[in-house]
């Protein structure tokens, strides 16, 4: 396996727990786990590129890309897969150097297209079929830092036994 250098994550569901709180005046609330900032933090800290790619168009979800430092956000897309697709050739990456984590029939195709394809706990069953890995933990309450997590272990593990290095050459 290549190590990755690329992980797009849905939002409503995977970096939430899908629940959108409406002030009944056009403004929406939602909560986000500080230990999966954290996992983002620490995947753009190794190298590895994390987009935000919502099917819902949010100024939270934007706020908390700004808050991470993700500068890939995708807000509001309703096609995935062209979108996914296109962010893979802009970054001149191959779909084995990219990870996906969603949680619901809209995130398939992405998942089925992705290097290594992630689900929470309590997706749905298509996007969990779909995925290579499924969490433990669900949506919003620490699976994208179980996904982190395992990347980082992943791509250690490339470096380790000569797969690759940070910049993509072959190591001894």
């Amino acid at each position: 396996m290549k190590r990755i250098k690329l992980l797009v994550l849905d939002v409503d569901g995977t970096l939430t727990d899908g629940g959108v709180y409406m002030d009944g005046r056009g403004g929406e609330f939602k909560r986000f786990d500080i230990r999966d900032g954290m996992g983002i933090v620490r995947l753009r800290g190794a190298g590895v590129r994390t987009a935000f790619l919502s099917g819902r168009r949010s100024d939270a979800t934007a706020q908390r890309a700004r808050d991470l430092g993700v500068d890939l956000l995708f807000n509001g897309t309703g096609e995935k897969l062209p979108v996914f697709m296109g962010l893979l050739s802009d970054l001149e990456l191959a779909a084995e150097e990219a990870a996906y984590m969603g949680d619901d029939v809209n995130d398939v195709e992405c998942l089925h297209a992705a290097g290594l394809a992630f689900a929470p706990a309590d997706a749905v069953s298509e996007a969990k079929a779909s995925a290579d890995f499924v969490t433990l933990n669900t949506g919003g309450r620490g699976a994208v830092r179980e996904a982190a997590d395992h990347i980082l272990r992943l791509n250690m593990r490339c470096v380790v036994v000569g797969v690759s290095d940070p910049s993509g050459t072959k190591r001894p």
